[in-house]
């Protein structure tokens, strides 16, 4: 097999499992918020013991990838390639522990009755989930106009964000604190609006592997 052709091999197989990890995290966001919501124990407790496989996948690909450099030498985009896959890959695993302290915020909440509403949080999960699976599609297809317009819903999120927080703090103060629900709530918030900055890391990571330089969108 020519050198090319065991490059281009290696290449897919680590982009696949890039892929992996990207569908694994996002999956394993989505699921933490609805733990939440359901005061789902059980399946808070499975989201920490899952998070060890996101763990070692992110792993593999830096090994994966430090292999071909290693053998390959690649220069060039083929190097931006790689370097990129790296980037993508551990930012997709921030998302996988944003995941895991959603959960443990859930299990820190028990089967107590969450005296605030959550209709808010609701709202930027969706969006937090819309613009990641989007973002991954525009990840895949290498579509910069659509990876820039995706990353365009940051203000959007982080307006919501906004919101949210201000209405727990005001429906506090018209029906009594509970600062221990607040905090939790707050933290839930927060975690939420950071996963969904890592779309926007993606969009400038693409950007970097196509254009070759850096570009800081939405900051």
């Amino acid at each position: 097999m020519v050198v090319r052709e065991k490059y281009e091999q290696d290449l897919a197989a680590v982009q696949r499992l890039l892929v992996d990890i990207c569908e694994m995290s996002i999956a394993a966001f989505d699921k933490s918020v609805d733990t939440f919501l359901s005061k789902n124990i059980d399946q808070a407790l499975m989201i920490l013991d899952q998070d060890r496989f996101i763990n070692r996948l992110e792993e593999h690909i830096q090994d994966e990838v430090i292999l071909i450099i290693a053998k390959q030498q690649p220069v060039a985009t083929d190097l931006r390639r790689l370097i990129m896959i790296i980037s993508a890959a551990s930012n997709m695993e921030r998302v996988g522990d944003y995941a895991v302290n959603i959960a443990k915020e859930t299990i820190r909440l028990g089967q107590t009755d969450i005296q605030y509403s959550v209709e808010k949080i609701k709202e930027l999960r969706s969006l937090a989930i819309e613009m990641l699976r989007d973002m991954l599609k525009a990840f895949q297809e290498e579509d910069l106009h659509y990876a820039k317009e995706v990353s365009l819903r940051d203000d959007e999120i982080d307006k919501l964000y906004g919101e949210t927080i201000v209405e727990i703090i005001e429906s506090a103060k018209e029906h009594g604190a509970n600062i221990e629900q607040v905090t939790q709530l707050s933290f839930i918030c927060k975690y939420i609006e950071r996963a969904a900055d890592h779309a926007t890391n993606l969009a400038e990571a693409l950007f970097f592997l196509l254009k070759g330089k850096h570009y800081e969108l939405n900051h």
